[in-house]
């Protein structure tokens, strides 16, 4: 399964003829690039078919609601020779943006660090977080959102990430589904919301 890379660069900048938005709700995808969701023998997460169709589901509900969120896309760049290295096949965005959507590049794991999505994202907003990878950039900015005061939902089975080399441990590995759920627990514990996907038909209507 190869994801084909999406040219997003108009994206960075929305138009001001954005349809309505409930600015009280964020979809924020973070990381969703063409190295994560590729085939596991071309370098995705193990769980990549799932996921991209997971999220592609949330996002085509988001855009089609009453009253969408705003909708956010995250961008990792790595360094030089990283599968996500600025403008390689890797670090496209899997999802084509619309115009009104907004890309945001970021060089940390906390992705409100050094970049402009506090200016996005009201303090007082909901945000619905899906995307990779679960133990580095979902766990680092769903709790940055939780000290700013948001209210954040992680979907499940719409993050994912890697198996985790335990290297203190006799170099046993951890399949990423248990590290799903280990930081779906933590972060649940901290206070983020979890839901299922059978909860995304009414994920943006009133609740």
């Amino acid at each position: 399964m190869t994801r084909h890379p999406i040219d997003n660069r108009h994206s960075l900048h929305p138009s001001h003829q954005s349809p309505p938005s409930l600015t009280c709700r964020v979809l924020l995808l973070l990381d969703v690039q063409v190295c994560m969701l590729s085939s596991r023998k071309e370098g995705g997460v193990p769980s990549s078919e799932t996921v991209y169709r997971n999220i592609e589901h949330i996002l085509d509900r988001a855009r089609s609601a009453k009253q969408p969120p705003r909708i956010i896309h995250i961008r990792n760049s790595g360094e030089s020779g990283d599968p996500d290295t600025p403008n390689s096949p890797g670090w496209q965005l899997v999802f084509p943006t619309l115009e009104h959507e907004f890309v945001i590049d970021k060089l940390k794991n906390n992705a409100f660090a050094g970049t402009r999505l506090a200016e996005l994202i009201p303090r007082d907003a909901e945000l619905i977080v899906v995307g990779m990878q679960s133990d580095y950039c979902v766990r680092a900015t769903c709790s940055a959102a939780l000290d700013r005061g948001n209210t954040v939902i992680l979907m499940k089975e719409a993050h994912a990430t890697y198996d985790r080399i335990e290297v203190w441990n006799g170099g046993m590995v951890t399949n990423a589904r248990d590290v799903e759920s280990e930081i779906e627990a933590e972060l649940e514990e901290a206070g983020v919301n979890l839901l299922c996907m059978s909860d995304v038909p009414h994920l943006f209507s009133d609740r």
